[in-house]
């Protein structure tokens, strides 16, 4: 009897220890996919920010040999808010017509003048923001994605990116989240009046 109750014994503590090996190769097996995961996830996001043309109207430039290039130390920063406010001759405007600044962070139109929002991992940018608020800026066109927030202006294609599916929009904000912090509070829109 006291040789089976030892076998027993020491069946049951090489099963725990079994169940235990297998239980924390399984976690490192997780925690390896999940790194996996983000990585991939990050991956699609930046392409998905190249592909979608975001650096064009979020980057500040500087001139380069060939032209207009993306300042990497401000890069998807928006509209820097260092910088005096654009010159825009609203005539253009009143005719319905649209003109952008010179590296296109700020768009002047019909609505009036508007700055191109911070994007990066900063406190002041988006990649900030909780992947909700994110998803329901691009869904419903909201700023910082409050749903009784005011809308997004143009030149901004919200709509279009609208259609984009949840995991690109998560891919995007994963992105978003990794990318150098820069602090850039961007200037409210202006009403063409309120720049005289």
């Amino acid at each position: 009897m006291r040789k089976t109750i030892s076998i027993l014994s020491s069946f049951t503590i090489i099963l725990l220890a079994a169940i235990s090996a297998c239980n924390t190769g399984s976690n490192k097996t997780q925690s390896a996919a999940t790194a996996v995961s983000k990585d991939s996830l990050i991956k699609r996001g930046a392409y998905l920010v190249t592909i979608g043309g975001c650096d064009d109207c979020h980057s500040p430039k500087k001139m380069g040999p060939m032209g207009p290039e993306v300042d990497p130390e401000l890069r998807l920063s928006g509209f820097p808010a260092s910088r005096p406010l654009p010159k825009f001759d609203s005539n253009f405007a009143k005719k319905g017509l649209m003109m952008m600044n010179e590296d296109g962070t700020a768009a002047a139109g019909p609505w009036g003048i508007s700055f191109t929002g911070n994007l990066t991992s900063d406190a002041t940018g988006a990649g900030s923001w909780p992947v909700e608020n994110f998803v329901t800026a691009l869904r419903k066109g909201k700023l910082k994605g409050h749903q009784g927030g005011r809308d997004l202006l143009p030149p901004m294609p919200w709509q279009n990116y609208s259609q984009m599916t949840d995991d690109d929009l998560r891919a995007l904000h994963a992105f978003l989240q990794s990318t150098k912090p820069v602090e850039n509070i961007v200037p409210a829109p202006k009403q063409f009046a309120d720049l005289k």
